[in-house]
């Protein structure tokens, strides 16, 4: 996958090879209007726009800007990490922040939580393919602070 898909799977929370999976079928979402709104959201963090006008480009209610401006905002943090161990840190570290923003007050909260961080692991492992490496490479990158 390109950077683009990699930044729409991360904005829109789509694991990366169920991402993959769809692009090249003629999914039109997949392949085309994903990848052209993460190009919205860029323009909109080079151009610091209004909400109405980032509402407009990307169709949808002015009160969703805020939420998709810093989905993008964190894909770009993840996508753009020097590492894929970095990479795998820090989407679990957002996760982890959603779910306490949620409430981890019931099982399943935490199941979710759990999910959302093999979730991770995957992504990482997608990264590691992608590049050819193995994760005993980076074993010591994902332990560290």
């Amino acid at each position: 996958m390109e950077r683009q898909h990699l930044l729409a799977a991360e904005t829109f929370h789509y694991s990366y090879a169920n991402y993959a999976d769809h692009l090249g079928i003629g999914n039109v979402r997949f392949d085309e209007l994903m990848p052209d709104d993460v190009e919205i959201l860029e323009q909109d963090e080079t151009e610091c726009w209004e909400d109405a006008r980032l509402a407009n480009a990307l169709g949808i209610d002015e009160d969703r800007a805020p939420f998709w401006r810093e989905s993008y905002r964190r894909a770009k943090d993840i996508i753009d990490a020097p590492t894929p161990a970095e990479s795998f840190r820090r989407g679990v570290r957002y996760s982890i922040e959603d779910a306490l923003e949620s409430g981890l007050n019931r099982e399943d909260d935490i199941k979710l939580l759990v999910s959302q961080i093999c979730y991770r692991a995957a992504d990482m492992a997608y990264l590691l393919d992608m590049i050819g490496e193995r994760l005993s490479t980076y074993s010591h990158d994902v332990s560290s602070q």
